[in-house]
């Protein structure tokens, strides 16, 4: 019996395809399709529902007719999004428009879904996670390319951009620009660990990913991209024990900055994006510091919520305010109350806790663990100055961490269950 080993673009070998069987093997190949089809979907989001949702709804019902089988390890996320959802229902009590309320946490529910169904197929098989690497960088390559398309007028800017910004297939910049970071970080991660000669298409994605983050002219994107560098460049240098590999890295990272340096001496020097540039650059905007701007927003919001239990209610925050909250933790509480706030809280810590010393573990999954590390914990602090709330690549983040987190689990689990083994053994032959 023969088998065919696949190795993603991502450097992660999948599971060999036993060619004995034909059922089995159309079956998984089905399910392969489905998952890379689903995440590639994720990117294109001009209107909702978007074809992501329509095609997660098929795939998730087969996924739960097919009686999948949860890891022990995956409990703390399906009991933080449950009450998640539970304080969202409550907060619907508060509403002025109940139907449009309920609507809203469906729509909650169905993406906190979305975290599990992923958090599920990596813990049943790791070598998934190269595709879904593979899917969502040549969703984003594709989208970055529509977007700095538009941004220079080769493609229809009134469908690839929004106030003179790149916005690809998305309905605003500022989600744009953080979803092209992951696939830009695993880019980042190739050529870092890989050999120059065979890291061509990380390289390429990595330019094109750049452009697109740069034009997207989001400082949360740029802020970002900026942490999930650094963090991954600090994991990999601590992890590596050879000088000429450290030598490497300090290589890197000089061209690196060089090459920042570059990008943004060339962005200064064309007209069209210079403007913009300089004036997005700065950390304080008007909008920020106003009388009801958003900074002022966070205190008046949090004071309003510690004596409503239930919150005020989904899409009640702007009848109070000129805008929305623009921070998720107090979005956590104004819209699905207590109950909805600390777990979400309790979502964030716990991942966080989870998922860090899992960077500097040496698995088959590392190098998925690093990235997805960095760009997670990016949101996390990233989602107190912006509404992270129904960004649908962020779902994809926690389930591909909780996922990660039950790899781990399995991998400790039948590490001890051989060492017990062999101690039995040990002990029968004395």
């Amino acid at each position: 019996m023969s088998t065919v080993a696949h190795r993603g673009l991502a450097g992660a070998p999948t599971a060999p395809i036993r060619r004995s069987g034909g059922l089995r093997i159309e079956t998984r190949l089905i399910g392969t399709l489905a998952l890379w089809l689903v995440t590639f979907l994720g990117g294109f989001v001009l209107r909702e529902p978007a074809p992501y949702e329509l095609a997660m709804v098929v795939v998730l019902s087969g996924w739960l007719l097919s009686g999948p089988r949860f890891s022990p390890a995956l409990g703390p996320l399906l009991l933080v999004i449950v009450l998640f959802v539970c304080g969202g229902l409550l907060g619907t009590l508060m509403s002025d428009n109940f139907g449009v309320a309920i609507m809203y946490i469906a729509v909650t529910g169905f993406l906190a879904l979305t975290s599990v169904f992923f958090a599920s197929v990596v813990a049943s098989d790791p070598s998934r996670l190269a595709t879904i690497a593979n899917a969502y960088t040549a969703s984003a390559v594709i989208v970055a390319l529509l977007g700095i398309g538009g941004y220079f007028g080769l493609l229809p800017g009134s469908l690839f951009t929004l106030y003179g910004r790149a916005k690809g297939t998305f309905q605003d910049p500022n989600v744009f620009g953080p979803f092209l970071v992951l696939p830009w970080t695993i880019a980042l991660h190739t050529v870092l660990t890989r050999p120059l000669a065979r890291s061509g298409i990380a390289i390429a994605a990595l330019g094109v990913l750049s452009f697109g983050i740069l034009l997207s002219f989001s400082r949360a994107a740029w802020g970002l991209a900026a942490f999930a560098a650094i963090g991954l460049y600090v994991i990999l240098f601590c992890m590596t024990r050879e000088r000429g590999e450290r030598a490497r890295l300090i290589l890197f990272g000089a061209a690196g900055v060089l090459a920042v340096l570059a990008l943004i001496a060339v962005a200064l020097s064309v007209e069209s994006i210079s403007g913009m540039l300089l004036q997005r650059a700065r950390l304080v905007q008007d909008y920020d510091t106003a009388r009801l701007g958003r900074f002022a927003r966070y205190t008046l919001g949090f004071q309003m919520v510690l004596d409503r239990p239930f919150g005020l209610g989904p899409l009640q925050f702007r009848n109070f305010f000129p805008e929305d909250e623009h921070n998720t933790y107090l979005k956590a509480f104004t819209t699905y109350g207590w109950l909805g706030g600390v777990a979400y809280l309790s979502l964030v810590a716990f991942t966080a806790i989870r998922l860090f010393p899992l960077v500097y573990q040496r698995r088959p999954w590392t190098w998925a663990a690093q990235c997805v590390f960095v760009v997670l914990f990016g949101h996390m602090l990233m989602s107190a100055i912006i509404d992270t709330d129904r960004w649908r690549h962020l779902y994809l983040l926690y389930g591909l961490a909780w996922g990660l987190i039950a790899c781990e689990y399995a991998w400790r689990t039948s590490a001890v269950k051989r060492l017990s083994s062999a101690g039995m053994k040990a002990a029968r032959e004395r």
